[in-house]
């Protein structure tokens, strides 16, 4: 038995994940363990729970992949410093945090509270973009593909693009820093006044409020070339100056300022993150979407030069950028995506662990992932106990009355939170850790705002679609599995879908096959039924705080939300009633 586990850490989505003879048995980002969004540290939680889950101890580990490599691209490293000696100092310092990533065997002995020496595993280092191009080809259900990542940065690269094909993949091009699509996106992300680590997906929700206003400014920041792009100096921070990343005590991530004194000399003061948002913001907005589309495509049409294929695998932080996602299949001659469901760096640890397994002597290319379920599971019994603590009225019902009454409060506008299986992997709620709502009501999206997310104004709402309804419903065809596409609503459903159609008639989709969530498919079909809509609207199971895992969070969400039902496993629970 070959045992892989795969790591990210210090860095944001900080992950473990557990591959056995080459096939996927578990995998958890650490903010789901310890509730701190986009923790950055060590993942000795996520660690220790994907060994339970498969029945493993330490000293079953054969093999530690880290999705890190010191040791990658020091010729491009050597000729930055050679050209910016002032920058040592401060990437030296951000480069410290490796130490610790790299000495494996000490932060797993922490993890176990054992003495090192009892670990015998080898360690393996996997550069950052290829554990990013290997978490989406090895699970993808292609046997030829090209393979493309971008971010922020990653082992001094910022985008790679590959051909995949059996157990290879094939590195055709890097694009080194500081000419990221990241930086760009966090960039003016930060200007707007949305500078947390992870705001990147609200400034996406905005830009289609704004006007391409600035076209000619954003024109200037990014220079297409034959080989990709590259950005311009004088509208950025210079790389290793105050855009560096750090790690605050509480393993959160610090993004230091990414815009110039020339970006404020040409549109003013930035917005502060308490003020009202202006067109200036939503035009910024606008103008940062559409280029990013335009670089994305003319990169992607490059890749298609390169390998001649009409499939592609992505990941990387850029490749949750949903929008873009949707225009592929559209405006290149690629005609099928595949992207990996923790396309951030979250997905790095399975990356690395697949990388590390495929490299392995004999392994065939086997593994096709379907649900995305590779999370915590809990049992019936588990489920009751949680409940009857939390002093939660449940009733525990067979599947097909379960599935009856829930579609009957949905029809009746009710909200509810839907909890079952195995948790998922990545930022997508997809059916397991989902608030569910009517997604034909006008007042449904306000409604989930007042009683539940608190969410910007402008942000839109998920729908869920049965696979066999998607084309009827949507312009495009292309299955998004994992919500990482936007596609046009087709006009005949905008208003019946109101509380999911965005200012754009658009919807970042999940299409829901039976093969890979069963109950959930079977209650869109029953929601279909009752109201001719095979649409649900689809949320995270949460309230400003990383998406439930544990039946415990998921009743105290319930509890402390106005949520109207929690259906958990087989129970159909109603808020407790009040005592006198």
């Amino acid at each position: 038995m070959s045992v892989i586990l795969g790591i990210n850490s210090e860095h944001a989505g900080a992950s473990a994940a557990l591959v056995v003879d080459g096939v996927p048995v578990a995998a958890i980002a650490e903010e789901r363990l310890n509730r701190i969004k986009y923790y950055a540290g060590f993942p000795h939680l996520a660690v220790r729970r994907v060994l339970d889950m498969a029945g493993l101890c330490p000293g079953d580990i054969d093999c530690v992949a880290i999705a890190r490599d010191p040791a990658a691209n020091l010729a491009s490293k050597a000729a930055f410093l050679l050209r910016n000696p002032q920058r040592a100092p401060a990437l030296l310092h951000a480069g410290a945090g490796q130490v610790k990533q790299l000495d494996a065997k000490s932060q797993l002995a922490a993890s176990f509270d054992c003495d090192p020496a009892a670990l015998a595993f080898r360690q393996v280092n996997v550069e950052h973009h290829l554990a990013h191009i290997a978490s989406a080809w090895f699970t993808s259900p292609y046997d030829k593909a090209a393979g493309f990542s971008a971010d922020g940065s990653g082992d001094f690269v910022t985008c790679m693009l590959a051909n995949c094909r059996g157990n290879e993949i094939e590195v055709l091009q890097r694009i080194f820093v500081p000419h990221s699509l990241g930086s760009l996106y966090t960039m003016i992300c930060q200007f707007i006044g949305y500078g947390r680590y992870g705001d990147e997906g609200k400034v996406m929700g905005l830009a289609p409020y704004g006007e391409d206003a600035y076209r000619a400014h954003f024109d200037d920041m990014v220079i297409f070339t034959d080989e990709g792009f590259r950005l311009n100096s004088r509208w950025f921070q210079p790389f290793g100056a105050d855009m560096s990343i750090s790690i605050n005590e509480r393993g959160e991530m610090e993004i230091g300022r990414h815009y110039s004194d020339h970006m404020v000399a040409t549109f003013g003061a930035p917005r502060q993150p308490n003020e009202e948002i202006t067109q200036r913001e939503m035009d910024l907005a606008r103008g940062l979407q559409l280029t990013f589309e335009r670089v994305w495509l003319h990169l992607l049409h490059r890749l298609h030069n390169l390998t001649g294929t009409d499939r592609v695998v992505m990941a990387g932080g850029c490749a949750l950028n949903s929008v873009a996602n949707g225009l592929v299949t559209a405006q290149t001659l690629f005609r099928e995506t595949w992207i990996h469901p923790a396309a951030g760096d979250d997905g790095l640890s399975l990356g690395a662990a697949l990388y590390v397994a495929q490299k392995r002597p004999g392994t065939p290319r086997r593994y096709v992932m379907g649900s995305a379920g590779l999370g915590p599971e809990f049992s019936q019994e588990q489920i009751r106990r949680a409940l009857e603590e939390g002093g939660v009225d449940a009733q525990e019902l067979e599947e097909p009355e379960l599935l009856a009454r829930t579609t009957a409060a949905l029809v009746a506008g009710k909200i509810v939170g839907w909890f079952q299986g195995r948790m998922e992997w990545g930022p997508r709620a997809l059916g397991n850790r989902s608030i569910l709502a009517h997604p034909g009501l006008a007042h449904m999206k306000q409604t989930l705002n007042d009683r539940i997310k608190r969410r910007e104004w402008f942000r839109p709402f998920a729908p869920a679609v049965l696979a066999e309804a998607q084309s009827q419903i949507f312009e495009n065809g292309q299955p998004s599995p994992h919500m990482l596409h936007v596609y046009r609503i087709r006009n005949e459903w905008r208003e019946r879908l109101c509380a999911v159609a965005h200012v754009d008639q658009t919807g970042r989709l999940q299409t829901v096959l039976r093969e890979h969530n069963p109950r959930y498919h079977a209650l869109l079909r029953e929601f279909e039924a009752a109201t001719g809509l095979p649409v649900l609207v689809n949320t995270s199971f949460n309230e400003n705080e990383p998406i439930v895992c544990s039946p415990q969070e998921a009743i105290d969400c319930f509890l402390r939300t106005h949520m109207d039902l929690l259906v958990i496993g087989d129970f159909y629970c109603e808020k407790p009633t009040t005592k006198m």
